[in-house]
């Protein structure tokens, strides 16, 4: 677990029961904002691992120079070209993609976005205040009304997604957040789709609930999700938690 005075944060990445660990977790503190980023890849045989790896250290990389403003959207399509320069690289892997999750904090301002279906959740006060949205077949109908966002995690098509880093794009790829003004006792998740799965939002208000700090928090609904994840052929599971101090 890291600490400022600002926030608290604790990361963690795991295999599951899979051969590769195909999930990438980073996070970069510049002092005046911070970016926390999470990408689960796709492709297989350490492929996806690759394209993850690509997203994360290309967005990582262009925050450490890039003080502009309005930097999300540069990020994405910047992760977005890397991948895609990463397939022409590596013919062998040429079925690589991943989906990205960023978060940005800084000025007592939060602001996210993401593509495919690892989530970004904010609390505030025991309730989700915001979730993102997944760019996947299930939550198409969830919007459609034919079904609930619960049954989202045990829908046969879960695993199909409709925009990831390394498909093209014929318009904007990835959903951007509005700035939200952040407040003592916030709290962000940022996870893969083998971690969610796994865990029941009211689990998570409730070990947030109780628990003392990010660290303490995170540990908790690892154990939930290894415990109810058990016999089954668990994918790869990966979250940041950041609480507002």
């Amino acid at each position: 677990m890291r600490v400022d005075s600002m926030y608290e944060y604790a990361m963690k990445s795991r295999t599951g029961s899979r051969p590769y660990n195909e999930d990438k977790i980073w996070m970069h503190d510049r002092g005046t904002d911070q970016l926390f980023a999470l990408a689960d890849g796709l492709g297989g045989m350490g492929n996806g691992g690759m394209a993850a790896s690509i997203a994360v250290k290309s967005v990582i990389g262009r925050f450490r120079w890039d003080r502009e403003e309005h930097f999300l959207p540069r990020a994405m399509e910047t992760a977005q070209s890397a991948v895609n320069y990463g397939k022409k690289c590596h013919p062998e892997a040429s079925g690589m993609s991943s989906t990205l999750a960023l978060l940005q904090l800084g000025r007592g301002r939060a602001q996210w976005a993401h593509v495919g279906d690892s989530r970004i959740y904010m609390f505030r006060r025991r309730r989700v205040l915001h979730r993102t949205e997944d760019h996947s077949i299930p939550q198409m109908l969830v919007n459609m009304g034919e079904i609930t966002p619960d049954q989202i995690r045990h829908h046969p098509d879960r695993n199909r997604l409709l925009r990831t880093l390394g498909w093209e794009w014929t318009d904007q790829g990835y959903t951007l957040s509005e700035p939200v003004q952040l407040m003592r006792g916030d709290a962000f998740l940022l996870c893969s789709d083998g971690f969610w799965e796994e865990i029941q939002e009211r689990d998570m208000i409730r070990t947030l609930d109780r628990s003392k700090d990010a660290a303490g928090w995170l540990e908790e609904m690892k154990e939930l999700v290894e415990r109810n994840g058990r016999h089954t052929d668990m994918d790869n599971y990966s979250a940041i938690c950041v609480r507002v101090r």
